[in-house]
């Protein structure tokens, strides 16, 4: 079974996806806005979804701002960064339920974990994406496979 599948985007789409998303986030928190949480929770399904190519703040860029600034390339590996998409919807949910179901100071505790979790993978470092590749790859983790298995 291939665990990874290499893509190319613009490395300025990429970005841009990555902060706008932090940034709902934060917004959602900072000012308590419950919907929008619902919306980092759709852009992350329908990145899940559509994978990254056609994720839905890849695709915004590319269709306005990339069309006048050109960037290079960036190449990634789709099904982690799809992976780190479901996680990331998963844990949207999770706030979504805690938010407007559940308790909302605990909800809001939820999305500032949310946040931090999203501002470290703008900032480049997927938790997310390095699980998937961690799991996958019999080159990572060595020591802890060698225990696990």
């Amino acid at each position: 079974m291939k665990t990874f599948k290499l893509v190319s985007i613009s490395k300025a789409s990429f970005a841009f996806c990555r902060y706008s998303a932090a940034l709902l986030v934060w917004l959602a928190l900072i000012f308590q806005i419950k919907w929008f949480i619902v919306l980092v929770f759709f852009i992350f399904v329908f990145s899940a979804f559509l994978k990254i190519k056609k994720a839905p703040l890849v695709y915004l860029y590319e269709k306005t701002i990339g069309r006048i600034v050109k960037s290079k390339d960036e190449i990634l590996n789709e099904r982690a960064m799809q992976f780190a998409h479901i996680m990331g919807s998963f844990l949207g949910l999770v706030c979504i339920i805690l938010v407007y179901f559940v308790n909302e100071r605990v909800g809001w505790i939820a999305v500032f974990v949310l946040a931090v979790l999203k501002s470290i993978s703008a900032l480049g470092f997927c938790p997310a994406s390095k699980l998937y590749e961690c799991a996958t790859n019999d080159t990572c983790c060595a020591f802890a496979k060698k225990y696990v298995r």
